[in-house]
């Protein structure tokens, strides 16, 4: 009887050990997919041409918790002031000194304090494509603001962000210890995430995503293991001639980090008015379900489509830079 319960004990063991090592073998094998950049989008590279670049401001760096410097641009207001605050956030692969700098000088241009930030791994913060841990990119951003602070402590400021920027910026709005920073939230063209109905198949090219090596990722962290979050899982289609100041890859951890929680999270739990700015020719988003999406769980979201607008003209496009410049410049918290 002993002999008889001792194989079974033997015989369990072994085929415990080979489902284990089977789920390694399969979770080796997801992790291991190899991530393939897209090809080049047009759309986006040409967005660049036509901006005036003589007016962009130099890049300046503040420190944050970690001693790591962080990069941005400072856009002092002229014309009339406004007595208003913003810190734009730039969408994937840019920084604060690529094409959305046509939309930032315009709002600084009306008399609202423009600060626009290069989110670490970007531009000239930190290691191109990779952060440290998930949060830290909220973190990042207490520190800049309170580097704000030191000089205008009253000022009132409005988060704007675009494409990627804005799934983040939303993700902020929605995050107890910031929100009250910030008076306003505006999203341009944003990414609300992986399972909004407003998405095109992968970003309608702009994004090849490594859906198994993230859900490999993801299952090793349900077992408590985080070894690997460093390991890209988004590909962008940039030129690959633009290494020096766009990023071609992002990691686990920034991919999660640089997008909204998820927009049927976050938009409940937003305290302040939102607005959502949308290109009727985005070529990335489908903006004419934007309303319907955000208002079927925030009603009280502001939703403006502009005719005539791609994904990248939403910051670039003379149309749509004065509709959203003025709305920065006389819309506040109570979006009067």
């Amino acid at each position: 009887m002993a002999i008889r319960l001792l194989r079974g004990v033997l015989n369990g063991l072994k085929w415990a050990v080979c489902a284990v090592g089977g789920v390694a073998l399969i979770l080796t094998a997801m992790i291991a997919t190899p991530l393939e950049r897209p090809p080049e989008m047009r759309s986006v590279s040409d967005s660049a041409k036509g901006i005036d670049w003589s007016t962009l401001p130099a890049l300046e760096r503040f420190q944050a918790r970690d001693g790591t410097w962080i990069g941005f641009r400072h856009y002092v207001a002229s014309g009339a002031a406004t007595g208003r605050g913003a810190i734009f956030i730039h969408g994937s692969s840019g920084s604060s000194g690529t094409i959305n700098h046509a939309l930032t000088h315009a709002i600084a241009s009306r008399g609202v304090e423009t600060w626009a930030l290069d989110i670490r791994g970007h531009g000239g913060s930190g290691s191109r494509g990779d952060i440290g841990y998930v949060g830290q990119l909220e973190d990042d951003l207490v520190d800049f603001v309170a580097q704000i602070r030191k000089t205008a402590p009253d000022l009132p400021l409005t988060l704007i962000g675009h494409s990627a920027g804005a799934g983040f910026s939303l993700r902020v709005a929605a995050t107890p210890i910031m929100q009250d920073m910030f008076v306003r939230t505006v999203l341009l063209a944003p990414y609300l995430g992986y399972d909004a109905p407003t998405n095109k198949p992968h970003s309608g090219g702009w994004a090849n995503f490594d859906l198994p090596r993230f859900l490999g990722l993801a299952a090793l962290r349900k077992l408590g293991i985080d070894c690997c979050s460093q390991l890209p899982v988004l590909a962008l289609a940039v030129p690959a001639s633009s290494a020096r100041y766009l990023v071609f890859t992002y990691s686990d951890r920034l991919t999660r980090n640089f997008a909204t929680r998820g927009y049927r999270i976050d938009l409940p739990a937003t305290t302040h008015p939102i607005t959502v700015f949308g290109g009727a020719e985005d070529e990335m988003m489908i903006s004419d379900k934007y309303a319907e999406t955000v208002q079927a769980i925030k009603p009280s979201v502001d939703v403006k489509i502009i005719d005539g607008i791609n994904h990248m003209g939403i910051v670039t496009n003379p149309k749509a830079i004065s509709v959203i410049a003025e709305d920065l410049a006389t819309r506040g918290a109570g979006q009067s």
